[in-house]
């Protein structure tokens, strides 16, 4: 079950979030986490409850509730994966952009929240991540191997807030042929810090996935740290 219900800025219903605060603190910035393709799992359960700990008012909305909620896959079988991608194939990039903002002036509203609000997304979230900083007012994002940002290149042009940008090098979903699409383009934006994870593949920050890699994670979570301290206190 969720933590909390969301309602939908078109008025379709209520979304699930799972929700992490910081233990000692009346109030914290807030933080919206946003799924890879295995929805709101124990995985992104752990970011919420790690990035709380570091202080931040955290919440995972589940953001394919439109199709299936409550939807806990993981990376270990075949039968996940493909459950998975087809969610993924159903999924409405706008409609996922709207939720998230509807769970940014929920998370706004809150008394425990500061009023600033960033995001941290990765695969699907981190593709998601980049599109909160160019279509809402949230206040800083971080995007972790973003997917199909090729897609994005008028998005990109517009982003107005501070972006934390993660890229594998290897990433099979980004290989360099489609990188050279956008990368010069956020490479010119002074308002993102663009880090490229040589050797590395996708989801190299992801605990227990197949790619893990403890240097570049740890790399590249205390450059998040860091980017969010700066943007979000």
């Amino acid at each position: 079950m969720p933590d909390i219900l969301i309602p939908a800025s078109d008025k379709s219903g209520s979304f699930g979030a799972y929700v992490a605060k910081p233990a000692h603190a009346d109030k914290a910035p807030g933080l919206i986490l946003i799924q890879e393709i295995f929805g709101v799992n124990r995985n992104m359960r752990d970011w919420a409850d790690m990035f709380a700990q570091q202080g931040y008012y955290a919440v995972v909305p589940d953001l394919f509730w439109r199709q299936e909620r409550d939807v806990q896959l993981t990376d270990q079988s075949k039968e996940e994966w493909d459950k998975a991608f087809a969610l993924l194939g159903g999924f409405n990039i706008d409609k996922g952009v709207e939720d998230l903002d509807a769970t940014l002036s929920w998370l706004r509203a809150q008394a425990g929240c500061t009023g600033k609000v960033g995001t941290a997304g990765f695969c699907l979230g981190g593709r998601m991540a980049v599109l909160m900083s160019a279509r809402t007012t949230v206040d800083a994002s971080v995007s972790y191997y973003g997917v199909f940002l090729q897609n994005h290149l008028d998005d990109i042009s517009k982003i107005k807030s501070p972006l934390l940008m993660h890229v594998a090098e290897n990433d099979k979903f980004g290989p360099p042929e489609v990188r050279a699409k956008y990368e010069p383009l956020f490479k010119g934006l002074k308002n993102v810090d663009y880090h490229l994870y040589e050797g590395q593949e996708h989801a190299f920050a992801r605990l227990g996935g197949e790619h893990y890699d403890e240097a570049s994670a740890k790399l590249a979570n205390d450059r998040t740290a860091a980017f969010l301290n700066a943007h979000l206190s």
